[in-house]
């Protein structure tokens, strides 16, 4: 069976352990990005059954009609990125494995690891070390006890940056839907009065939601502009839950101090001078919260076990079971 594998710009899917799974496949690995849908689906017309890297290629009604080869799309995780309904019209099953398995550890610890960056000017001293300037060049840090933590969103990710600022002496407060502020205040976390005085009361805001439509642009410019001045903000979510623009001009105007940033708007970002990726106050990363060898190798144990599934006639984790006609999934 033919097997693309789309997305893997850091090209470790092969070294993965799991990727033993797929061993009697004959397996395509593509390490860049394609955006033109044409060129894609020519790209994956060879393919019996494409693994999505995250969401980092959405399929769209326009792809999923345009894709004549595949008959599965197979991935872990939510999928608002994927047209199920388009692919069920295009007959190609969608399969799935959404988890409640526990938290991305690796997207926590990096969520901390950008807390103390930007709170102790890491980037800057490094920088002043290596350039011969032995203190003084940098700004000077600032304790992480203390300060207060603002977590918007209060799921698995957040409760486990709790945890750790904790241990560190923050205390720790919450912003989210009803339901996830009714959860943290039966785990005794405050919940400030009204969404105002939790950006007004936050030393640090760290984000923590899924992007759904409804949950697009819900972090505002005013959101933002009603921080603390020299606030650090981090994101290791999505992009697209703050309105656009929005951090830029608050860095511009001085009241948020330092953006600790995994996630930027049209990944990959490859220009050196993108107004955010190049700014003084940002701290920029290229969305590596998930990526470490133990938690791909996690992922992609599930989604190999789909795709072997599927090729043995038993598909599991169905999105659009009514796409999938019944038997092998070659016949």
């Amino acid at each position: 069976m033919k097997v693309h594998i789309l997305d893997d710009w850091y090209d470790v899917v092969r070294g993965l352990p799991c990727f033993a799974a797929l061993a009697g496949h004959e397996v395509t690995v593509w390490t860049d990005r394609v955006t033109d849908e044409d060129a894609l689906a020519r790209r994956l017309a060879p393919a019996d059954a494409v693994v999505l890297f995250r969401d980092r290629s959405p399929i769209t009604a326009g792809l999923a009609a345009r894709l004549k080869g595949p008959r599965l799309i197979a991935m872990r995780g939510q999928h608002s990125h994927v047209d199920a309904e388009a692919l069920t019209r295009a007959g190609i099953l969608f399969c799935s494995r959404v988890t409640k398995d526990g938290p991305s550890t690796s997207t926590a610890e990096l969520t901390f690891g950008l807390i103390i960056a930007a709170l102790r000017y890491l980037p800057e001293q490094i920088a002043s070390a290596r350039a011969g300037q032995w203190q003084g060049a940098a700004p000077l840090g600032r304790n992480i006890a203390g300060k207060v933590l603002g977590l918007y969103g209060y799921g698995g990710i957040a409760r486990a940056v709790a945890g750790y600022a904790r241990a560190f002496g923050m205390p720790v407060q919450v912003w989210a839907s009803d339901t996830g502020r009714e959860r943290a205040r039966a785990d005794g976390v405050t919940v400030p009065e009204s969404r105002a005085e939790f950006f007004a009361t936050s030393d640090v805001v760290t984000i923590h939601k899924r992007l759904m439509p409804a949950t697009r642009g819900e972090i505002t410019a005013a959101d933002l502009m009603g921080m603390r001045h020299g606030s650090v903000l981090v994101n290791t979510s999505r992009a697209g839950l703050v309105e656009p623009g929005a951090i830029l001009a608050a860095l511009n105007a001085g009241r948020i101090g330092r953006a600790a940033l995994d996630v930027f708007p049209g990944e990959p970002v490859l220009d050196a001078a993108d107004p955010l990726l190049g700014h003084p106050h940002v701290i920029p990363t290229p969305h590596v919260g998930f990526v470490t060898q133990e938690e791909l190798d996690r992922q992609f144990t599930e989604i190999f076990a789909i795709v072997n599934a599927w090729a043995a006639g038993a598909p599991t984790d169905m999105i659009n079971p009514a796409a999938w006609s019944g038997g092998p999934g070659l016949s």
